[in-house]
């Protein structure tokens, strides 16, 4: 049986128009059936549930295009050396809080989240929309190598997998082959896009920021793998060299780029790549060595040069957090929407983290999770729909507290929350 609810007399903001109009909204089961200024009759519609929008503000569902689901919300220690059960239930309380936070869909940007979107999905846990990337891609030394100095690089180990890889949270890849398997791995095991580590980070215990990651025809196999799944690849990756030799290996997604400089941002935007960047601040994330926080201090350094030339080139942008290893942290997931403001408009802001992150995520084709469109309100739509007590066009800040400010949160057609 339909099941249908009328939400009369909003503030629409469909997405990706800057122009808002007062309407009426009827979601049929998982989906937008219409969107309509005049009264919707309910004639012949069974089973139907009616709220009064009160003129309140109505947007898509917010897209997070660089989250971890599992790695945000368990520490360093906990990934080396935590019972699997334990992080992993800690990620399921955190996936509930992730979508009362509005994030109705989230780009996992590597970890072991395949058992926790089958269990969103299935409804058996609440939680967001997740398009996974499995495990992270990693060469020996590279961003996502989290061995101990005492493990032995493959070919020459004997003994199996380390705890990381076997967990599914990284994998060593080192090698045209090595890396293909790896890739089609992470795609038999239901990746809707695939992530490379190209370059230095961070949080890596071996390399250093300017590093370049893979070799080309490494970053190439994973490539093919991916397209010939119908999907793309997504790295990691800051400095110019590493980025242009991603590029040129077919990426289409460069996640970060904070040190890029305007040769390089000029080759995203011909290219028509997309950059996904996150407007990090000192403290978003917090590292137990002096090396890794002066990295993270060069980072937060070249984020403004980064937006400048990104906006200079209308290069297309996505917006996502990438919030690590910080638990208490993930509660802040939504004021990364606001540091934007330093860059562009209230309208800029909800168009990306709606509309724009939609289309990114889209590029997952024939591997597409969720097929049909994300981020907008229109018919046909999925029903991921936010009611907030305010005008986010006029005042951007009602995102950042959504437990105060967002009356009704809904996702497929399922309230998750209701103050209407």
């Amino acid at each position: 049986m339909d099941n249908s609810i009328l939400i009369n007399n909003v503030q629409i903001f469909d997405g990706s128009s800057e122009q808002t109009g007062r309407g009426n909204v009827l979601v049929v089961n998982s989906r937008i059936k219409t969107v309509s200024e005049s009264p919707i009759p309910t004639d012949g519609i069974p089973n139907v549930t009616i709220l009064d929008g009160k003129g309140k503000f109505l947007i898509p569902g917010l897209i997070d295009a660089h989250w971890h689901a599992y790695m945000s919300c368990n520490t360093m220690m906990d990934l080396l050396t935590a019972d699997t059960a334990y992080t992993q239930f800690k990620a399921g309380q955190e996936a509930r809080a992730t979508l009362l936070r509005g994030f109705t869909t989230i780009r996992d940007a590597g970890g072991p989240v395949f058992g926790l979107k089958r269990a969103i999905d299935e409804g058996i846990l609440s939680g967001p929309r997740i398009y996974p990337s499995g495990s992270l891609i990693s060469q020996t030394g590279g961003h996502g190598d989290f061995r101990a100095v005492y493990d032995e690089p493959r070919p020459f180990d004997c003994c199996g997998l380390t705890h990381t890889e076997k967990m599914g949270a990284a994998i060593i890849a080192d090698g045209i082959d090595a890396v293909t398997v790896a890739a089609r791995n992470n795609l038999r095991l239901g990746a809707s896009q695939i992530k490379l580590m190209t370059g230095g980070g961070v949080a890596s215990l071996y390399d250093r920021l300017e590093d370049t990651q893979f070799f080309e025809e490494e970053i190439h196999a994973a490539v093919k793998a991916a397209e010939d799944a119908g999907t793309y690849v997504m790295v990691h990756v800051y400095v110019p060299r590493a980025i242009q030799r991603a590029i040129h290996a077919g990426v289409k997604s460069i996640e970060h780029g904070h040190l890029i400089d305007e040769p390089t941002m000029q080759l995203i935007a011909e290219k028509e790549i997309w950059l996904s960047m996150q407007p990090f601040t000192l403290g978003d994330n917090q590292f137990p060595t002096k090396e890794q926080q002066e990295k993270h201090a060069l980072v937060v350094q070249g984020t403004d040069q980064t937006y400048q030339l990104a906006k200079k080139y209308n290069v297309k942008l996505a917006w996502g957090t990438d919030l690590l290893f910080n638990p208490a942290n993930t509660k802040n997931q939504n004021q990364g929407i606001l540091k934007l403001r330093q860059w562009f408009s209230n309208f800029e802001i909800l168009k990306m983290v709606t509309h724009d992150n939609a289309e990114l995520l889209a590029l997952s084709g024939a591997r597409n999770p969720y097929p049909g469109k994300l981020g907008v309100i229109e018919e046909d739509a999925w029903a991921d729909l936010i009611l907030v007590d305010g005008d986010v066009l006029k005042d951007i800040t009602l995102l950042g507290d959504p437990e105060k400010n967002f009356i009704m949160i809904m996702k497929g057609g399922e309230i998750y929350k209701n103050r209407v």
